[in-house]
């Protein structure tokens, strides 16, 4: 039974086209009481970066997520990890709380936003190409299982809280993305 109904959800990845996400038991064998559910399809998209050193292969990157986590749950006093989705420099992307659990990613905004974040620092250079493709992929994946709205407006975490997230060349990057809107603004 649970083949079958692992190979249906590889079907259906298939039939939408959606890139390939490692879930969070890939990296992380910690147990959270994570509970608050988000409401899809949301109307942003919040990009990041996780300001810690960048990634480059799936060992590496565990190492950050599980960093990342950790510093989560034990210095924030947050439930897991505060992101949706995170991305490393190899290209993979990782789970974090996923398309159902609020974020805790950008106060004033999680109920109404998926947070992704880049695995790194990235306020005078980019994160990988293969990276980059992998948030615009996994966007599109958003809007086609009715997670993000069509019409989602594309932020950085700095349009939404005073912070210099997601770090000015990235920031400079994404402003160049479909559907990207700088500046607070409300809800449609």
């Amino acid at each position: 039974m649970i083949r079958l109904i692992l190979l249906l959800a590889v079907a259906c990845v298939m039939a939408y086209g959606c890139p390939n996400i490692l879930g969070k038991s890939t990296w992380s064998t910690r147990k959270t009481n994570c509970k608050a559910a988000l409401k899809t399809p949301v109307p942003w998209v919040i990009i990041h970066h996780t300001f810690t050193p960048t990634c480059t292969s799936r060992a590496t990157c565990t190492t950050q997520l599980k960093n990342i986590q950790n510093h989560h749950i034990q210095t924030e006093k947050w439930c897991d990890v505060g992101y949706n989705f995170l991305i490393g420099n190899d290209g993979n992307i990782y789970e974090g709380r996923g398309w159902t659990k609020m974020g805790a990613h950008a106060q004033g905004s999680n109920h109404n936003s998926i947070g992704i974040a880049f695995i790194g620092k990235f306020e005078s250079g980019l994160p990988s190409q293969a990276a980059i493709n992998a948030a615009k992929s996994l966007i599109q994946c958003g809007v086609t299982l009715k997670k993000i709205k069509n019409n989602y407006t594309l932020k950085g975490h700095r349009d939404v809280f005073n912070t210099a997230c997601p770090g000015s060349a990235l920031y400079n990057n994404i402003k160049t993305w479909p559907r990207f809107k700088a500046g607070k603004q409300s809800l449609p």
